[in-house]
């Protein structure tokens, strides 16, 4: 067991790749997706009930805010429909939520019990996708349901991710 550890810890990033003294080097994005901000990925599949998100990552030193979007496809001409917007924003230390379709914003859904991001702080999020909404978690603790606008949910294909924060793992 100990020789598996120091072999794990012995793996390196050399360049663009990955050598591992177990076998041949092999490409680093298979391991270490680039998860820079910002960042535009594909939901294989689209969106279902059951099926989740996971964002991982760090808030920045002095945030002023980030956003995540899920998107039906990537936003382009004609604009795509934007079935669920999230901002945090740490001046007004609110989550501000809202949605698009056929090119209309909807109002802002604002109440939530607390603002749970700290400056240079880890954070764990959770989208939850239910038949009638989406639940968010942040660290294990559900702030708030929003409930979809769009209603054909695996045309939910995209997710965005901007602002002030560093991306440690996506799922």
């Amino acid at each position: 067991m100990a020789g598996s550890l120091v072999e794990r810890e012995s793996m390196q990033l050399d360049g663009r790749r990955l050598s591992s003294p177990l076998g041949s080097p092999v490409q680093a994005e298979v391991y270490f997706p680039r998860l820079t901000i910002p960042f535009c990925g594909h939901i294989k599949g689209g969106m279902r009930p059951g099926k989740k998100i996971l964002i991982m990552g760090i808030v920045g030193v002095n945030p002023e805010s980030f956003e995540i979007r899920l998107t039906c496809g990537d936003l382009g001409e004609p604009a795509a429909d934007v079935a669920f917007d999230l901002k945090a924003d740490f001046i007004d230390k609110q989550l501000l939520r809202r949605a698009c379709v056929s090119g209309e914003w909807g109002e802002n859904e604002t109440a939530i019990p607390y603002f749970p991001f700290i400056p240079d702080q880890p954070f764990r999020i959770e989208i939850l996708c239910e038949h009638p909404r989406f639940r968010l978690f942040v660290d294990g603790h559900q702030l708030f349901d929003f409930y979809h606008r769009v209603e054909t949910l695996s045309a939910i294909d995209t997710v965005k991710i901007n602002g002030d924060l560093q991306l440690t793992k996506l799922g």
